[in-house]
């Protein structure tokens, strides 16, 4: 992902998630210039695209920054806002959790079905996934 492709980074997601499509669309209300390019890991391609496995996908957001790093969780959460404000402290914060975010995060992640959603993105949109 390169700022060639007219973009910031890659954000994939769980396109299955209603939960994770929710946050998605939060997301595409931050970025009204479209910095992020946000996909589905279940779209053919998307994870190697980033350099990820479906497995880690499946696990977590993953996130390819226009630094060329790949973040992964809360991590990768920190660096969209990051990009989308322009600012480094989403990332300063996130480093100066001391992991909470991360726990969070993963807390969040084991239990997104019990959250409120919206139609799943691939259900939406099953020809993108």
């Amino acid at each position: 992902m390169s700022s060639a492709d007219g973009y910031a980074g890659r954000l994939v997601f769980d396109g299955e998630c209603g939960f994770c499509t929710r946050c998605v669309d939060w997301l595409r209300r931050l970025d009204p210039q479209g910095k992020i390019d946000v996909q589905p890991f279940q779209a053919e391609g998307v994870p190697a695209s980033i350099g990820a496995t479906v497995e880690e996908c499946q696990g977590a957001v993953q996130f390819l920054g226009p630094d060329g790093v790949r973040r992964s969780g809360a991590d990768a959460v920190n660096a969209v806002l990051a990009v989308l404000t322009g600012t480094a402290l989403p990332s300063t914060l996130y480093r100066a959790s001391s992991g909470l975010q991360e726990r969070a995060y993963r807390w969040v992640a084991d239990h997104r079905s019990r959250f409120p959603g919206t139609t799943p993105h691939c259900q939406r949109a099953p020809q993108g996934c």
